[in-house]
């Protein structure tokens, strides 16, 4: 990997969310010359902020529903490779604000794509979306990169719009200017350092520390839940393939999910991470007065084609990612060195590989 990275000029946009700094970060240690492009961070803390990523990235604040902005920034940087995390995330935000979000995942999606075109630089783009873009009919299986999109809650739509966008991009536009386009999509990412509201660990880690009783909302829920820097490995490495000589074969979207056994329920989750941070950390279960808006029940992911052609694998067990965000949010509780904790956890990780 660091000899493929090494000096390669990329441009990451997202690059002050929870996903965005820790690839960077990565990026950073393989040597890449790596730029940003995004919103000013969302949450207080920030990872962004506490890992000290601004001294070590060329970094732009910038919205990419401003497609002059993004235009300048993509001329200016010269990328050859652009990894697209930008993103409203959020299922629940997306009720509250759907015209936004649709803005945000599909126009400021179509304005990254439009600055690539500008450019005349970039050769390979990654198109980062969600396991929410498919057309959950609850199944007990995972669904194939073949499936059909859709999305009942506006984030999951908008996520299928963009896949549908990326899709018509490469056959419309990309082809024929040699660009090679390709999606990922994970499962549900956690990790130390996030901070995002109505996201699970995040709400547990921030009740926990403030010594409160953690509220579920749908612990029945199963999700395909994966450590963060496991779906950034399967993009970095994606990217590599798309790059090279043969990248035609591997355009097109990919799944990046965890195990079999990373499959579980919201409640199992809650009592892992409850148990492993001590202190008389515990969860009960929302009033059941309170409907939360419709997320899916079931999601799983078939990982098969990232594994065969990609040689790309999930490296933690569940309940690894979970001691390590313990570890993560202890360090940040003891007022440790995050930034250290963060490379350090990510050297741990390319050591798997």
């Amino acid at each position: 990997m660091r000899a493929f990275w090494k000096g390669k000029k990329v441009l990451v946009t997202g690059h002050t969310g929870f996903k965005g700094t820790w690839i960077c970060h990565w990026l950073n240690e393989l040597g890449a010359e790596v730029s940003g492009f995004a919103l000013p961070p969302s949450t207080e803390p920030s990872i962004f902020k506490l890992t000290n990523l601004e001294s070590k990235v060329n970094s732009h604040i910038g919205d990419i529903t401003d497609r002059d902005a993004i235009e300048k920034v993509m001329v200016a940087v010269q990328p050859e490779i652009v990894i697209h995390m930008a993103a409203q995330p959020l299922v629940i935000d997306s009720y509250d604000d759907p015209v936004g979000t649709y803005m945000t995942n599909v126009i400021g999606t179509a304005h990254v794509f439009e600055a690539i075109r500008k450019a005349k630089s970039v050769r390979t783009v990654v198109n980062v979306t969600t396991d929410k873009c498919y057309e959950n009919k609850e199944w007990h299986w995972g669904y194939r990169e073949n499936e059909a999109m859709g999305g009942f809650d506006p984030y999951s739509s908008s996520k299928g719009c963009s896949e549908l966008l990326t899709a018509s991009y490469r056959q419309s536009f990309f082809n024929n200017e040699n660009i090679k386009l390709a999606s990922g999509r994970a499962g549900n990412v956690i990790g130390g350092g996030d901070w995002s509201e109505n996201r699970l660990v995040p709400d547990l880690v921030s009740a926990i520390s403030n010594n409160e009783t953690v509220i579920i909302r749908n612990p029945n829920s199963i999700r395909p839940w994966q450590h963060v820097l496991e779906p950034i490995f399967g993009y970095l490495k994606l990217a590599e393939k798309l790059h090279g000589e043969n990248g035609d074969e591997f355009l097109g979207g990919w799944n990046f999910g965890p195990h079999d056994n990373g499959a579980q329920p919201v409640s199992w989750i809650a009592d892992r991470l409850c148990e492993k941070w001590a202190n008389g950390a515990h969860w009960k279960l929302d009033n059941p007065d309170n409907v939360p808006p419709h997320e899916a029940k079931y999601l799983k992911l078939d990982c098969s084609k990232a594994r065969a052609e990609l040689e790309w694998e999930p490296k933690l067990e569940l309940d690894t990612a979970i001691d390590w965000i313990v570890e993560w949010h202890k360090t940040f509780e003891d007022s440790g060195d995050i930034e250290a904790k963060t490379i350090e956890q990510i050297q741990r990780f390319q050591s798997k590989i």
